[in-house]
Parts: structure tokens; sequence; C-alpha cells
């Protein structure tokens, strides 16, 4: 009688742990390497004796690569796969974090902005891999809570920024010499190239799966899919603009919340840069308690609620002062915590083979931390505080809610 045999295919699924695991370790890079710039803002008003809306024309030029290189990142991903593109990445973010010693030396402003672009650009490409690598390794259910568990670690880089900025880059007031400040900058920056030159090597001789598509990830008629255009997938498009919100309404929060603390009685830098990491921390213990929440509560419902949450937030910040004012700000970490994992997952579903594709377009979106920070700080110089200017990332919030509700569901009509 014949026996029957089964594959090693059909009788394991692939671990994935030890890729998710590196991978993740990547996240927390970029959010490192993103906040820090963030908060270069108050050491460049220093240097340059810049008002809030100019200083943040640094995370405008770090966001700027975005609109730019998304799209091409994406196309590198389908030539040269996910790994080499993240390899690739690295190795030009070492060239970005190099550029900030001549920035320093020179003590120019607008070799500080290109440094920025360089880096971001790297940072780019890194994150248009990673997010959908970690959102295709394993079923398209659990993609956002898997997603949102990686961006956790991203969001512990994050809160690290601060508190380097704060003990090695916000020197002390009694240094008045232009150049002397500025070289403050170059220390971090070489450690920063030394790690990620690195860590390019380790990850180019680490095993990562050649990983495409999922069984969970592939439509019924990938056929029928396929030739469609990557505009015209609705939740897509939109999810592009919901990453556009909300990654305006982070860094404008980020960027400008040690001045916002300073102006609610904070003095001393350092005790700024500490609450400000706080903000940080709020949104990775969002994530971590999003992973677990998720099992319970759909996706889109959390995020509708907490963008609800994030406008609450924002109103008391707008009709209070002081330790209120403060610690509203600060919680709002927990309303952005699973918002751009959420999003972004979303965003890419049902996308099968145009996944990567779609990655390029929805990561366009973090534009929106290039044009929402420096309007915000422009508010805040127009109506002398940031009371007011609190309205614009209320309506970045709404949006967010919107998408949450209704907006991030597929459309199937070819177009």
């Amino acid at each position: 009688m014949a026996t029957r045999t089964t594959s090693p295919a059909q009788t394991s699924a692939p671990n994935y742990f030890i890729p998710f695991v590196i991978v993740t370790a990547l996240f927390g890079i970029f959010g490192f390497l993103t906040n820090l710039n963030s908060n270069l803002a108050p050491k460049l008003e220093e240097i340059f004796k810049l008002n809030h809306a100019w200083s943040n024309l640094v995370t405008s030029a770090w966001f700027i690569a975005y609109l730019i290189f998304s799209v091409p990142s994406a196309k590198l991903i389908e030539k040269i796969g996910y790994k080499r593109t993240m390899v690739t990445s690295l190795f030009i973010m070492v060239i970005g974090a190099l550029l900030f010693i001549p920035a320093a030396g020179f003590v120019s402003f607008p070799f500080f902005l290109a440094a920025s672009f360089v880096l971001a650009t790297g940072v780019c490409a890194l994150q248009t891999s990673a997010n959908p690598y970690i959102s295709i390794l394993g079923p398209e259910s659990s993609a956002p809570a898997r997603l949102t568990l990686a961006q956790a670690f991203n969001s512990l880089g994050s809160a690290l920024a601060p508190i380097i900025v704060g003990a090695f880059i916000l020197t002390d007031a009694s240094i008045t010499d232009e150049r002397a400040i500025a070289h403050t900058v170059q220390g971090p920056y070489i450690a920063i190239a030394i790690a990620l030159f690195v860590l390019g090597f380790a990850v180019m001789f680490l095993h990562l799966p050649a990983v495409t598509n999922t069984r969970e990830f592939r439509p019924a008629d990938m056929n029928a899919l396929a030739p469609r255009s990557i505009w015209s997938f609705r939740h897509t498009v939109l999810g592009m603009f919901g990453i556009f919100f909300y990654v305006g309404v982070e860094i404008a929060l980020a960027a400008n919340a040690i001045q916002f603390f300073k102006a609610q009685g904070i003095d001393s830098r350092e005790t700024a840069a500490l609450l400000a990491s706080f903000y940080m921390f709020a949104i990775m213990i969002g994530r971590f308690a999003g992973t677990v929440v998720m099992k319970w509560v759909k996706a889109s419902k959390l995020l509708a609620g907490l963008g609800i949450f994030g406008v609450a937030l924002l109103l008391i910040a707008m009709s209070t002062s002081g330790t209120v004012a403060i610690w509203s700000l600060i919680l709002c970490g927990l309303a952005n915590s699973i918002m751009y994992p959420t999003i972004f997952a979303l965003g890419i579903a049902e996308l099968g083979p145009l996944t990567s594709k779609g990655s390029g377009v929805i990561t366009i979106g973090n534009f929106g931390g290039a044009v929402i920070p420096p309007l915000f700080g422009y508010l805040a110089v127009a109506f002398g505080g940031y009371r007011l200017a609190f309205v614009l990332p209320i309506v970045c919030y709404l949006f967010i809610t919107y998408y949450g509700l209704s907006g991030y569901k597929p459309s199937r009509d070819a177009a």
C-alpha cells in the first residue's frame, strides 16, 4: 500500500522569530535618529539665533527626503530585495551622520540641513523596507499587532534621543561661543556613524529570508490585481494622508516639546529634555499595550478612539497651563502610540504583489513631518504662544479618527 508523504512545508510554518528580532532592532535605530534630529531644534536656535519656525526647518529637511525617495526606495526593494535595501540604507545613513561633522565645523545652517537630508534618505529607505517586511512576516490578520510591537522599539529609540540631546548636545548656557556650541554636535554623530557602519556589515552577513508575500497576503485573484495602479487603491492613498497627518503631529509635538515645557515654567533645559523623553516613552508604553489590546479590540476602532483621545488632550493643553498642560502634551504620546503602525498595516492590506509599491506610497506620507512642524512653529510665533497653534494638530487627529472609522476599508473596484 502506498504511503502518503508530507512535505516539510506542509508540516511546519516558517520560523520568522529571528528575522523579526533583527528588523525590530532596526526600528529602534531609525526611531532614535528621527527624534534626535527633531530635538536639534533648540540647539540650532541657540547657535544661529533662530525663532521656532526657522529652527523647525531641520525637521522639514529630514522629511522632504521621504517625499523624494519613498517611491524610489520601493523600486529599489523590487530590484534588490528587502535585505539588500536595508544594508544599502544603513551605509547611506553613515554618510549622513558623518556630514554633521563638517556642518558643525563650518557652523553652517544650510550644511546642517543638507546633513539631515542625507541621513533621512537612508532612514527613508530603511523604513520603506522594514515596515512591509515586518507586516508580511506572518498572517495579514495580525499584521497591525506585529508592526505595533516592532514600532514599540522604534519608540524606545525615540525616547532615548531627548536624553542624549540633554546630556551631550544641549550644553551649559554659560558657553556662549557659537563655534564651541556647534562642536558639541560632532561627538554624538561620530559615534552614530561608527555604530551604523558596524550594523550595516552585521545585517549584510545575517540570514534574512527572502519573503515576498505570505499566503495570507495573496488576494483571491492576484492576476487581476497586479495590472492595477497602486494609486487606484483608495485605502492606500488615504493611508498615505493618514501617515502625513500622524507624522506631522508626532514630530511637531516632539520638536516643540522642550520650548513648550519651558514656556510652562520649566527653567532647566535638561529637565525640559527629560520631560520630552516622557512623551516618547508614552508612545512606547502605548505600543506595547496596544499589541495586547488588539487581541480583543479591532485595530481600526482602537485607532479612531485614540484619535478622539488626542483631540481631548490638546483641548486640555489649550485651556490650561503649567503642570496640567505639560502632562496633557506628554500623554499625547499614548494617543499617538499605535497610530503609525496601524495606519501602515491597514494601508497595505490586500495589496498582495503590490505590497512594496504600497509601502512606497504610504511612506511618502512621512513628508508630513516636513510640513506640519514648521507650520506649527509659525503659528506659535504668529499667535505669541502655543495655545492657539494646537488647532493644527487637532485637525491632524480628526483625519486619523476618520481613517479609523471609514477610510481604512479596502476598495475592491478595479481602476
